[in-house]
């Protein structure tokens, strides 16, 4: 399974957002890009160049390789609406990101470890594959074997560490370790800080 291993906390001071909880910190006391000239190389940025940061940027949120983006704004595209709009809910309904959002990971890197691991259950079938695509009616529960794990018994502290919310398309028992997967995200849930149509007008070229 391809991922990128560069390290999360380089690739936040990169693109001048926190793709990791642990990167705020350190985003705090070290700002600007990484680099020992780097500061020298700074000046007003093009057009072309806001495009690909911001694609950069969400590309690595979600933790997509360049491949497996462009695809999928390639099918966001020939899907009916708006293509920026579509391209983060086909995101958002990543199984990685469904864990991560519903706040059994305090991460999405994590989350997509845990799937990886084969620590889920999609509709009752074991799945260990981080891009599955949820849809309404899917139903996420964690495996009975790994309910055991250290992990899992120490789930309610993961909880109340992760930054989730309630969504209007999620149900989460937290007692029970189940994700009801009840709609679509809708713009407004996915990340207040992108601008898709800049990755849409980069892809536009």
């Amino acid at each position: 399974m391809a991922r990128d291993t560069s390290p999360i906390v380089k690739q936040s001071r990169r693109e001048g957002y926190a793709l990791h909880p642990k990167a705020h910190k350190i985003m705090a006391r070290k700002s600007g890009i990484p680099g020992q000239h780097a500061h020298g190389r700074q000046g007003k940025p093009s057009l072309y160049l806001t495009q690909l940061r911001e694609k950069q940027k969400v590309r690595r949120a979600y933790g997509l390789l360049e491949k497996q983006f462009a695809r999928l704004m390639n099918e966001a595209s020939r899907q009916q609406g708006l293509a920026g709009e579509n391209l983060l809910q086909l995101l958002e309904r990543r199984l990685d990101n469904v864990v991560y959002r519903s706040g059994l990971a305090t991460s999405r890197r994590a989350a997509r470890q845990l799937v990886g691991h084969g620590h889920f259950e999609l509709n009752g079938r074991r799945v260990d594959i981080p891009s599955i695509r949820v849809k309404a009616g899917d139903v996420i529960t964690v495996r009975p074997k790994s309910v055991k794990s250290g992990y899992f018994t120490n789930i309610a502290d993961v909880i109340a560490n992760a930054n989730a919310g309630p969504l209007s398309w999620l149900k989460v028992d937290e007692k029970k370790l189940k994700i009801e997967i009840t709609g679509l995200p809708k713009r407004e849930e996915a990340e207040a800080d992108i601008n898709e149509q800049l990755i849409v007008e980069y892809y536009s070229r």
